[in-house]
């Protein structure tokens, strides 16, 4: 102990006496440990840290896997009340299984109607999770029962919000789209599943809504029993999944199921992404580790006189080395005390980014374990950069260093090729995570060039969020939206306006199954599904989504008239190849009592995503014919108004909203936006990659840099004798700009052929985030590999410079 005190105090004399190098090896492993920190924060919070459940490891999700040849690209699917019926009878390997699914209420008895997201749930949802409530009480199991569902549990945070955390209100009855509920209980601020629930009300399914196979709008949540592993609970699955596609053939042909941990569930749209950027931040802190080990090595060359009267006064080789690495690991743990403030600010620069993408209880910060991490890190990399060092002083020839004395003329050919050989390593590094930056900025501009198939400008659009139980018939759901379209068309500066179920780039609309008129009749689970929007007349002008070819809807195309559709292009050319698409009929099979005729053929959308590659076969067909289900259930729902203007799209808010509540004050708005900006929010997971990825990349292109810069201003400053003899024999000044700057170029050249194929390899992996990009795109490595080697070219450039500047005269006096 007192030996390694020793070698404190004498590291921090030795610091002290190098102030510069001290501050450039502290600053720039702050900025590779920070990076790092700040990223393994977000994948221990998202990837690593358990749930905050009851035994989280055996809680997993079930979901439907649907037909390939219905729904190609589908590899999950939400499940249909009578099959999660059928899973829970049947299945011996759960020991809890629940179902949920969204249902929205109107939070009525003050002046503001407010939308409510609730969780409607089954009795079993709780104790499946193995939560308790804070205050109050769960559902009973009598509660799950029609007629008897009027009880909910509000969220920590709705209770806080509207309640003053109050804990009286538990007992006491809440007005929810004009019923009293009782408020049964509060859950703890710990609880927020799903992430959009702001209560929970029992499922209370009736009779009839038991029955419905072939509707599938719930997720399934289930707890797996003591020693049962993942595989035995899919086998079960498979098993049960036959079993039903032999009984119902007609719902269930082909239908699958998949068993997957509810963690993994949650965290796979971010999981690539994550895990990319752990890697990028792990090759910069490796950047980082040999810029610093090259400047420990031009420092050792200085001390090797220091070292060798060490020896010669009896260290051991041990003990000199273990006095290197004392200073280069007490730099890293400095540099990681500073990164640790680097990191606070990353954290909260990328949780701005992924606030949307993770799961609210997943809790992000500098908790214990990201704080031993980036101890481990920071003494990992004084190691890494002190190691070099530290064998290179230790192998030295004592006699010849006390000699000699090593004054600033004298070789160091090893040690230059040693410099050389880490310059090549940093140059590598660098054009790899270059590589993946410029592949994600060229996927960037790519997406931003795709032809959504609407214009987005100058477009409002907001949801009336419509409770299910607000109209008890269709046609009431009609009028008030035909109402609201009368206000505000003719409202200023509005130049159309319509209504749709959902809208462009929301992922969130509805799959149908279609029966063909004049084709073999199939059973439902075999039949081709189409994704089905409900809209109004203005819709497709308000979008400015162009009609190829027929008509659009009409204010005629009404309940009782002769039902008609649109259909995009590319539905027409898969149903209807080679033939003409206009005139031909189909049923909705969930709406069989109506033959339904194509009247137009309109532009493809995007309906999931920029970056959705399958094609837009899409069906619409109007409001105003919309009708009571197959199955009898009829619930009403939430739709958007698309409103275009002759000018900027946000005066209109108040005006727009205005107009609503002139219909029904009581009917609360939502997602209130202009289009453009829903555009430019659909692709902020590929702008945070980009940004983030990229900003990585620049920060190892400049240690890059300073690591050339520095190793040929070292090489100058040793050769400045040998620089005057050449310019005192007559050599040139361009002679002497090309023997300094070729021995930059030469490592750089080196590392940018080795990193190429690196950044192949990283190409593959980032094929998944990547879109109308190759992974080997040669405008990329093309680019990327000229930008370094300018770089590279600059920063050898100016050490060249200042050698053409050598006095001969001074040169030949120099030591």
């Amino acid at each position: 102990m007192n030996s390694l005190l020793q070698d404190l105090r004498y590291a921090v004399r030795q610091l002290r006496k190098s102030l510069g190098f001290t501050a450039v090896a502290v600053i720039t492993l702050a900025l590779g440990i920070g990076a790092n920190t700040s990223i393994f924060s977000v994948v221990n919070g998202a990837l690593l840290r358990p749930l905050p459940f009851k035994d989280p490891d055996r809680l997993v999700r079930v979901w439907h896997v649907p037909p390939a040849k219905s729904f190609p690209g589908m590899t999950t699917f939400a499940v249909s009340a009578a099959n999660y019926l059928d899973w829970e009878r049947q299945n011996h390997v759960f020991e809890g299984i629940a179902i949920y699914s969204f249902h929205g209420f109107t939070l009525t008895g003050s002046d503001k109607p407010e939308q409510v997201d609730a969780c409607s749930a089954t009795s079993g949802f709780f104790s499946t999770l193995g939560v308790q409530p804070m205050l109050g009480r769960l559902f009973l199991p009598e509660e799950d029962q029609p007629g008897h569902a009027d009880v909910v549990v509000l969220s920590h945070r709705f209770w806080q919000e509207h309640f003053g955390s109050n804990p009286g209100v538990v007992g006491h009855n809440i007005k929810m789209d004009g019923r009293s509920i009782l408020v049964a209980g509060v859950m703890p601020a710990s609880f927020q599943f799903p992430e959009f629930a702001q209560m929970w009300t029992p499922m209370a399914w009736t009779d009839q809504e038991k029955a419905v196979r072939g509707e599938h709008h719930s997720v399934v949540v289930a707890r797996l029993k003591p020693g049962v592993d993942l595989k035995q609970a899919q086998a079960e699955m498979n098993t049960i999944s036959s079993r039903l596609d032999e009984q119902y053939p007609e719902d269930n042909k082909g239908w699958g199921a998949v068993v997957v941990p509810l963690h993994d569930d949650l965290v796979n749209d971010v999981r690539p992404a994550l895990l990319v950027l752990l890697g990028a931040v792990g090759f910069v802190l490796l950047i980082a580790s040999v810029n610093v080990a090259n400047l420990g090595l031009a420092r050792t060359f200085s001390r090797q006189k220091e070292i060798a009267i060490r020896t010669a006064l009896g260290a051991t080789s041990v003990r000199v080395l273990r006095q290197v690495l004392t200073e280069s690991v007490l730099i890293a743990l400095v540099g990681g005390a500073l990164g640790l403030t680097f990191a606070h600010a990353g954290i909260r620069l990328i949780m701005a980014f992924l606030a949307d993408k993770l799961p609210r209880s997943i809790e992000v910060g500098l908790d214990p374990k990201v704080l031993a991490f980036t101890a481990v890190i920071s003494i990992a990399a004084g190691i890494l950069a002190g190691v070099l060092p530290a064998v290179r002083l230790t192998r030295g020839d004592v006699n010849q260093s006390l000699k000699q004395g090593l004054g600033r003329t004298d070789s160091d050919s090893s040690g230059q090729r040693t410099r050389s050989v880490l310059v090549v390593s940093e140059i590598a590094l660098s054009l790899i995570l270059l590589v993946g930056a410029g592949l994600m900025i060229r996927s960037f501009q790519m997406l931003h060039g795709v032809n959504p198939g609407f214009d987005s400008r100058n477009v409002l659009t907001m949801t009336a969020m419509v409770s299910r139980a607000k109209f008890p018939v269709p046609s009431q759901q009609i009028a008030f939206f035909e109402q609201v379209l009368q206000r505000v068309r003719t409202l200023p500066g509005v130049e159309a306006a319509g209504v749709g179920d959902d809208i462009p780039l929301d992922n969130q609309g509805s799959h149908q199954p279609v029966a063909i008129e004049g084709r073999p009749t199939l059973p439902m689970s075999e039949q081709p599904e189409v994704d089905v929007r409900l809209i109004t007349p203005g819709y497709m002008s308000a979008l400015h989504i162009p009609i190829l070819r027929g008509r659009d809807i009409s204010d005629t195309d009404l309940a009782g008239r002769p039902g008609v559709i649109l259909v995009s292009q590319s539905m027409a050319r898969q149903f209807w190849p080679g033939e003409d698409a206009l005139g031909k009929r189909l049923t909705l099979t969930f709406y069989p009592g109506a033959v339904r005729e194509v009247v137009g053929i309109v532009g493809d959308v995007k309906l999931d995503g920029l970056d959705q590659t399958r094609p837009s076969t899409a069906l619409y067909f109007p409001l105003g014919q919309v009708s009571v289900p197959a199955n009898g259930g009829w619930s009403s729902f939430p739709m958007s108004l698309v409103v275009r203007s002759s000018s900027g799209s946000t005066g209109l808010v108040s005006a727009v909203s205005n107009a609503v509540h002139q219909v029904d004050r009581e009917m609360p708005l939502r997602d209130i936006q202009a289009m453009d900006d829903l555009v430019a929010n659909s692709l902020s997971q590929q702008r945070f990659n980009m940004l983030l990825l990229g900003a990585f990349a620049a920060l190892a292109l400049l240690l890059a840099a300073v690591g050339i810069y520095s190793v040929l201003s070292y090489s100058v400053k040793r050769s400045v004798r040998e620089i005057g003899i050449r310019l005192a024999l007559g050599a040139r000044v361009g002679d002497v700009l090309r023997m300094v700057v070729l021995e930059g170029m030469k490592p750089t050249l080196l590392g940018v052929a080795i990193g190429v194929s690196g950044a192949l390899a990283l190409g593959r992996i980032l094929s998944g985030l990547i879109y109308g990009v190759k992974s080997t795109d040669p405008i990329t490595f093309v680019t990327v590999a000229g930008l370094l080697t300018l770089i590279a070219l600059v920063a050898s450039m100016i050490p060249a410079y200042r050698a053409t500047k050598v006095d001969p005269m001074v040169a030949l006096r120099y030591e």
